[in-house]
C-alpha cells in the first residue's frame, strides 16, 4: 500500500508539480530598514511569521535582530547598495567602486555582527543591482556560506536574482511594496493586492517598513490573510517551497 501511495504522489508530480501545493497560497512579509531607531522595536510585536531585514552596524540593529531570533522569526541583513540617485548609503554599503576584496570584507563584517542571518536583501541598490560583476562577487560570497538572496527590485533592470540563480544561491524577489505611501487607505489597498496576487501566483514576497503608520495598519490587516485562506510564512519557507518545486520539475523532465 505504501509503495502504491508513493507511486501516486510521483505521478501527480510528473503531471503538475504545482498540484502538490494546491490550495496553499503563501506570502512572506519582510520588514526592511530595521536598526536606526529605537521605535523600530514596535515591528517585532507584529503577530505571525514576519521576517526582518536588519541594517548592518546601526545603533539598534544587533539588539533587535537578537530579539527577532528569540521569537523564531527569520532574520536577514539589509545590505545598503549603491543607488542611481546618489543617496547616502550608511555603514556596510556595497558600491560599484569596490573590488571583490572590498565587497567580501564588507559582507564579512556585516555577518560577523549578526552571524545567524539567513542571507541578505538590498537596501536601495538601483545602480549596483544592474551591474553583473559586483553582483557576481556578492553571490559567490553567499554561495560559499550557504546564504540566501532576496532581490528588493529597486530597478526594473536588476540582474541580481538572475546572477544569484546562476551561482546556485537560493533566491526570491519582492513582488509588492506595502507602504510607499504612509496612508492607511493606501496600505490597505496594497495589502488587498497582496492577497489577490497570492491567490493568483501562490507565493508572494511583500516588503514594508517599520513606520508607525505601517505597524498600526498591519496589525489591523494581517488577520485578513487567514480570512482569505492565505498563509503568512517566514521567507525561509518560500525558499524551501521554491526549491521543492524546482526539484519536482527537474524530476518530471528526466
Amino acid at each position: 500500500m505504501l509503495k502504491l501511495f508513493s507511486k501516486f504522489i510521483l505521478l501527480l508530480s510528473l503531471l503538475s508539480p504545482a498540484l502538490l501545493f494546491a490550495q496553499s497560497a503563501q506570502v512572506a512579509i519582510i520588514i526592511d530598514d530595521i536598526g536606526y531607531r529605537k521605535s523600530d522595536a514596535q515591528a517585532l510585536y507584529l503577530p505571525g511569521n514576519i521576517s526582518y531585514a536588519i541594517l548592518p552596524h546601526t545603533p539598534y540593529g544587533k539588539r533587535l535582530a537578537l530579539k527577532a531570533q528569540a521569537k523564531n522569526n527569520d532574520v536577514i541583513l539589509h545590505i545598503p547598495m549603491e543607488s542611481k540617485n546618489g543617496k547616502k548609503l550608511g555603514p556596510g554599503a556595497l558600491t560599484s567602486e569596490m573590488n571583490e576584496n572590498g565587497i567580501r570584507e564588507s559582507l564579512s563584517h556585516a555577518f560577523a555582527e549578526i552571524p545567524f542571518a539567513l542571507g541578505i536583501n538590498n537596501h536601495m541598490g538601483s545602480k549596483l543591482t544592474e551591474l553583473y560583476q559586483p553582483m557576481a562577487w556578492t553571490m559567490q560570497f553567499l554561495k560559499e556560506r550557504d546564504l540566501v538572496f532576496i532581490d528588493s527590485v529597486t530597478t526594473s533592470d536588476s540582474q541580481a536574482e538572475d546572477v544569484a540563480i546562476s551561482f546556485g544561491v537560493p533566491s526570491l524577489h519582492r513582488h509588492i511594496f506595502l507602504d510607499n505611501k504612509l496612508d492607511h487607505n493606501y496600505i490597505r489597498r496594497q495589502f488587498k493586492q497582496l492577497i489577490r496576487d497570492a491567490k493568483r501566483y501562490q507565493t508572494v514576497v511583500a516588503i514594508a517598513h517599520p513606520h508607525p503608520e505601517t505597524i498600526t495598519s498591519l496589525k489591523k490587516l494581517l488577520p485578513l490573510l487567514a480570512q482569505n485562506n492565505v498563509e503568512l510564512v517566514p521567507i525561509s519557507t518560500l525558499l524551501k517551497r521554491k526549491l521543492t518545486t524546482l526539484n519536482l520539475q527537474i524530476n518530471a523532465e528526466d
